[in-house]
C-alpha cells in the first residue's frame, strides 16, 4: 500500500486510516441494523439464539465491507472514481491502496465470510446457503461483471431486497427456522433507509456518473425525483412499526417515532444541499437509520 495524500484532506494517510476510508464506516448501519432488528423480532417471539445472531451480524458487516471494496475496484476500472468526484476519496483511484492489494483483501474477506456463514448453514439448512451465495454474488455484481447492477439503475431495488428483506428475514430464519409476514414487514424499514443512503450518494454524483455512463436511478430520473423518492421511503420506514404493532407485536416498537424529528430535519437538509454538502446528509441518513432501528428493536423487546 502506498502512503499517498488523501484527495479530500491533503494529509498523508496511515495504513489504518486508508483502510477505514475504504471500509466506509458511514455505510455500515445498512449491514448492522437489519441484523439487530431481525434478532429483536426473534427475541420477541421467544426464539432468540445468541451464537446465530452474532455470526449473522459479522457476516452481514463482512458482506457490506466486501461490497465497498469491490465497488472501489470496478469503479476505478470503469473510470467512475475521478478527481472530480464530490464524495470521499476512493483509495484505489487515488493510488492509496493498489488495485492488486484490494483484490487480494476482497478475496480473503469474501472467503472468510463464506466459511463463517457455513455455521449458519449447518444450523439452519440449505436456504441459508442459497441466501449467502446470492448475497456474495450481489456484492460482486453490484459494480462487477458485464452488466453491473449499479450502472443499470436497479441498484436501489437490490439494496432494498438484500439489506432489507434478505438481511432481516435471514437473521430471523437462522434463529427461528421459519419466517412470517410481520418479519418481512419489519424488514421494509431498514430496506427503505438503506436505499435512502444510496440515493443521497447517487444524487451527489449525478453529473460525474452520467459522464462515465453510470446510470444510477438518480442519474436516470433526476435529482428532484430522487429527492421525492427519499421522502416517500422515509414515510414507509416510519409506517412500518405501526403495521408491525397491528400484527400483534409490542406497542413499544413505536418508540422509533422519537427519531422522526431527526428524519424530517434530514429531509430539509437534503433539499437545501448540493454537491459535497450531501456528504453530511449521507452520514445523517445513516444516523437516522441507526437510531430508528435501535428504538424499534428495543421497543419490540418490552
Amino acid at each position: 500500500m502506498n502512503s499517498k495524500p488523501s484527495g479530500a484532506t491533503g494529509a498523508t494517510l496511515t495504513p489504518f486510516d486508508a483502510w477505514m476510508l475504504a471500509i466506509r464506516p458511514k455505510t455500515l448501519p445498512a449491514g448492522a441494523v437489519p441484523v439487530i432488528l431481525g434478532s429483536a423480532m426473534a427475541a420477541a417471539d421467544g426464539r432468540f439464539r445468541l451464537p446465530a445472531a452474532i455470526v449473522a451480524l459479522v457476516c452481514a458487516l463482512g458482506i457490506q465491507v466486501a461490497t465497498n471494496f469491490i465497488n472501489e475496484i470496478y469503479d476505478f476500472r470503469k473510470g467512475a472514481d475521478t478527481a472530480d468526484r464530490l464524495g470521499p476519496t476512493r483509495t484505489v483511484a487515488a493510488g492509496i491502496i493498489t488495485e492488486q492489494r484490494m483484490i487480494h483483501v476482497s478475496i480473503g474477506l469474501v472467503s472468510a465470510v463464506f466459511l463463517l456463514g457455513m455455521y449458519l448453514v449447518y444450523t439452519a439448512g440449505w436456504p441459508i446457503l442459497l441466501i449467502g451465495l446470492l448475497s456474495l454474488l450481489f456484492a460482486w455484481a453490484y459494480t462487477g461483471g458485464p452488466w453491473p447492477i449499479a450502472y443499470s439503475g436497479l441498484g436501489d431495488l437490490f439494496v432494498f431486497v438484500f439489506f432489507g428483506l434478505v438481511a432481516v428475514g435471514g437473521t430471523y430464519y437462522v434463529q427461528a427456522l421459519d419466517l412470517s409476514v410481520p418479519v418481512l414487514l419489519a424488514a421494509a424499514a431498514p430496506g427503505a433507509f438503506s436505499v435512502n443512503i444510496l440515493l443521497v450518494n447517487n444524487i451527489r454524483d449525478i453529473a460525474t456518473d452520467r459522464t462515465v455512463g453510470k446510470m444510477t436511478l438518480p442519474a436516470r430520473i433526476g435529482g428532484a425525483a430522487a429527492r421525492a423518492l427519499y421522502v416517500l421511503l422515509t414515510a414507509v420506514a416510519y409506517l412500518v412499526p405501526l403495521l408491525v404493532w397491528i400484527e400483534g407485536y409490542s406497542v413499544w416498537g413505536l418508540l422509533s417515532l422519537f427519531s422522526l424529528p431527526l428524519a424530517i430535519g434530514m429531509i430539509g437538509k437534503l433539499y437545501r444541499s448540493e454537491g459535497r454538502e450531501l456528504n453530511a446528509v449521507l452520514a445523517g441518513t445513516g444516523k437516522v437509520m441507526t437510531i430508528h432501528g435501535l428504538l424499534f428493536s428495543g421497543g419490540l423487546l418490552f
